[in-house]
């Protein structure tokens, strides 16, 4: 169960600050954040079938097909279902139609201002975090496992199909599955599942979600690697270092060249040049160029993606999934970024691990990382 009272007061500060009555949202990950249920019937639509509401009190309206079920199902008594008649009004009508106003949404509401829910969802919650602790290992022993049992001969969609069985087992939905063999993992960032076989190695790269929230992991499996590919690997593995690092210090206010005992964090952006420094101090400085670096998690596969000027605030307690490349090769977890500590989310406690130093970047901390190991079989 999420936490009510943490969330509505974050709610009642919004309206305040905004001069709102009300604020709603249909979007599955705003949904799941304020309710912790699921509104989702049509995984391609970007609005699910329900909106849940704050105007001091807690609201969902849906239509009289889903009504029952929500209620029954995905609510907790905190909340007032009301329905509509499926075939008299849409969604966004119906909530401005029994809304107070002037109100928000984070779905196309008539009238109603657009509200940045990702920076309500920040930062997590304790009850948040107990529940990204469980996902983080779910989805970690669902690849793991299938990791473990792959052979060069498999076609890359057979092993996307596997994650994705394991996956749904445990009650998770896999929003994102690459499968990237030797050939196809060094042509292209984003190895969309082929019939190709997997070769000299393989890279499985994975964002799964349950609840509203979301992790993300790669694990590299090779079988008789090229050269070039533990230099890769060590190079790609010290800019996700150098990012972790980054982010503890932004979150405290110390990476900007501020003053950390202030506690006002850093941006999106100073971690970025943090990055950026780490590609060139490993050899690689072009290739932050051909992918994301990744960012903030929780709610969503990236609550924001880091750029050279990003302004979103480093926030703490908060996942954190760096993404670097280095062309074939790829380092990535989840990451819990608190004030006490960094917690390797997906972790099985299984997979081979490494102690990765970032590079020497002004304001962080030198101490090494330990980082997910490529699995040599």
């Amino acid at each position: 169960m999420v936490d009510i009272a943490a969330r509505t007061d974050r709610l009642d500060a919004y309206l305040d600050e905004r001069g709102l009555e009300a604020v709603w949202f249909a979007r599955p990950n705003g949904f799941a954040w304020l309710t912790g249920g699921d509104n989702v019937v049509d995984a391609d639509a970007t609005t699910g079938v329900a909106a849940a509401g704050y105007d001091g009190d807690l609201r969902v309206i849906t239509d009289n097909i889903e009504a029952d079920r929500l209620a029954d199902e995905e609510l907790s008594d905190a909340f007032a279902v009301e329905s509509f008649p499926w075939h008299v009004d849409s969604l966004a009508r119906a909530v401005s139609e029994r809304s107070p106003a002037p109100a928000a949404a984070d779905f196309d509401v008539p009238g109603f201002e657009r509200v940045d829910g990702s920076r309500l969802r920040q930062p997590l919650t304790d009850d948040d975090i107990e529940r990204y602790r469980e996902l983080g290992r779910e989805v970690a022993a669902a690849v793991e496992t299938v990791c473990r049992n792959l052979e060069p001969d498999d076609p890359e969609y057979e092993v996307a199909a596997g994650i994705d069985i394991s996956l749904a087992s445990r009650d998770v939905d896999t929003p994102v599955v690459l499968v990237g063999g030797a050939e196809r993992a060094q042509a292209y960032r984003h190895y969309t599942p082929s019939d190709a076989a997997l070769g000299d190695y393989a890279l499985v790269s994975v964002t799964a979600e349950r609840a509203g929230l979301y992790a993300s992991m790669t694990r590299t499996v090779a079988f008789d690697p090229p050269e070039w590919f533990e230099e890769r690997h060590r190079a790609v593995a010290r800019v996700e270092a150098t990012a972790l690092r980054a982010t503890e210090a932004a979150a405290a206010g110390g990476l900007s060249g501020g003053d950390s005992a202030a506690e006002a964090p850093d941006a999106a952006g100073d971690v970025f040049e943090a990055v950026r420094a780490a590609y060139d101090a490993v050899g690689f400085s072009g290739e932050w160029e051909k992918h994301h670096q990744g960012g903030a998690a929780g709610f969503a596969g990236r609550e924001w993606i880091a750029t050279p000027d990003g302004d979103e605030p480093v926030r703490r307690p908060m996942g954190y999934a760096w993404n670097p490349t280095v062309r074939g090769t790829k380092s990535e977890d989840t990451h819990l970024v608190a004030p006490d500590l960094t917690e390797r989310l997906t972790k099985t406690g299984r997979w081979p691990t490494h102690e990765v130093e970032p590079v020497d970047v002004a304001g962080i901390d030198p101490d090494p990382i330990e980082l997910s190991a490529p699995v040599i079989r």
